[in-house]
C-alpha cells in the first residue's frame, strides 16, 4: 500500500500542515500515480471552509492534479506506466444510467452517483484529494495530458478549463458570436483564451480596469469596467453569451439579462451563495434564457484538453510550495492571484 506524502487542514480555519496518507493499490481497472502538479480552485477553499456543508476531517482537497502513472493494475488497458495523467472533479459513477450512458458522468442518476474526487467512495469513506503525491483512481475517469500543455500548467484546466470549455461549445461559442466573460480569475482568464481560440468575439466585464492589459493579451477584444458610470447599462443588446464566473453578492443580474442579444444565454459558473431573483420580463423580453453549467463528462474534458493543446490555451499559474497552501487560500478570497495557485509537489518536505 502506497504511503504518500499530503498536506490537510483539521478545521474550517484551513491551516494546513503536512501529514501522510495511505492509499491503495490500484485493482482491476485502476491506476496509481505520482502527482506532480495540484491547482488551488475556489472550490476547495468553500468545500474545507465548510461553507458548502459538512465535512470530515482531516481533509485534503484538490480536484485539478496531474503526474505520472506508476503503476497499473489488472485489466487496465488505457495507460501505462510512464504516462501524463489528470484527475479532475469526480472519480466514478455507476456507469450504467442514462446519463452516465450520454457521457455525463457528473449527473449519475445511479448507485452510488457520482463520486466526487475528494468526498466519500461508494461505501461512504472520507477520501482524499490531489494535495499529495500520490492518487489512486479508476483509469475510466484519468484523462491524457497531452505533451503540447506544459505539465507545470495543466492541473487547472482539469476543473477550470472543463468549467469553461462545456458551456462555451454548447451554447455555440464560434466564429460570428459575442461572448463576454464576467470576472477574470481563475476560471475567467481560462474562459477568454478558450472563446477566443474557437474564433468569439470575445468582451471582458470586470469592476475595475487593473486586469485589461493581460485581458487583451488573453484574447478579449474589449474590456468593459461596471465600476464606471453607466457602463452596464451601455451594453444592452450586446452579447450571444455571457459567462459569469463571481460569486459576489448584489450582482444585477437584470441588466446582464437587458445585454443579451434576442435568444441569447446567461450561463452562471460562478455559484453565489445566496439566492437570486430575476423578473419573468427578463427573459420573455427577446426569449432569453439564464442557465448553469457543472463540469463537463470525462470524454467532453479530454476533448477540451486536446482542444488547450491545439490551439494553445494555456492557464497563467503561479507555482507555490506546500508550506504556501494557507496563505494561498487567503490570497485567492481576495483575489491576490494571477491567475491560479498550483502546488508543486516536489516541494514537499521528505517526512511528515
Amino acid at each position: 500500500m502506497p504511503q504518500v506524502l499530503a498536506y490537510a487542514c483539521d478545521d474550517a480555519t484551513t491551516r494546513f500542515h503536512k501529514t501522510t496518507i495511505d492509499l491503495r493499490e490500484p485493482g482491476p481497472g485502476e491506476i496509481y500515480f505520482d502527482v506532480k502538479y495540484a491547482g488551488i480552485c475556489h472550490s476547495d477553499i468553500h468545500t474545507a471552509r465548510g461553507e458548502w456543508g459538512p465535512v470530515a476531517y482531516p481533509l485534503v482537497p484538490g480536484h485539478e492534479f496531474v503526474g505520472v502513472v506508476a503503476r497499473v493494475g489488472e485489466g487496465a488497458t488505457r495507460f501505462a506506466v510512464g504516462d501524463r495523467v489528470g484527475v479532475g472533479c469526480m472519480v466514478g459513477s455507476c456507469g450504467q444510467c442514462e446519463m452516465c450512458g450520454a457521457g455525463y458522468e457528473q449527473w449519475c442518476t445511479g448507485t452510488p452517483g457520482t463520486l466526487w474526487t475528494y468526498r466519500a467512495d461508494a461505501d461512504g469513506n472520507p477520501t482524499t484529494g490531489g494535495y499529495s503525491q500520490g492518487f489512486t483512481v479508476s483509469e475510466d475517469f484519468a484523462c491524457r495530458i497531452p505533451d503540447q500543455i506544459p505539465f507545470d500548467a495543466a492541473a487547472p484546466l482539469l476543473c477550470a478549463g472543463i468549467t469553461m470549455y462545456s458551456p462555451l461549445r454548447r451554447y455555440g461559442a464560434g466564429p460570428g458570436t459575442r461572448v463576454a466573460i464576467v470576472g477574470m480569475g481563475g476560471l475567467g482568464h481560462v474562459g477568454v483564451k478558450l472563446a477566443a481560440a474557437m474564433g468569439a468575439e470575445v468582451s471582458v466585464i470586470s469592476h475595475g480596469r487593473s486586469k485589461e492589459a493581460d485581458a487583451r493579451r488573453f484574447g478579449a477584444s474589449h474590456f468593459y469596467a461596471t465600476g464606471e458610470e453607466g457602463v452596464l447599462e451601455s451594453l444592452r443588446g450586446s452579447f450571444d453569451l455571457i459567462l459569469c464566473t463571481v460569486s459576489a453578492e448584489g450582482l444585477d443580474y437584470a441588466a446582464y439579462m437587458a445585454a443579451l442579444r434576442p435568444y441569447g444565454v446567461f450561463v452562471d459558473v460562478g455559484l453565489p451563495s445566496e439566492p437570486v431573483s430575476l423578473p419573468l420580463r427578463a427573459f420573455v423580453n427577446g426569449g432569453k434564457s439564464f442557465a448553469g453549467s457543472q463540469i463537463g463528462g470525462i470524454a467532453e474534458t479530454q476533448e477540451m484538453l486536446d482542444f488547450c493543446a491545439a490551439h494553445g490555451v494555456i492557464p497563467q499559474v503561479e507555482m507555490i510550495t506546500g508550506e504556501d497552501i494557507t496563505r494561498a487560500y487567503d490570497d485567492v478570497v481576495a483575489s491576490r492571484v494571477r491567475y491560479r495557485y498550483v502546488i508543486d509537489t516536489s516541494t514537499f518536505p521528505e517526512s511528515a
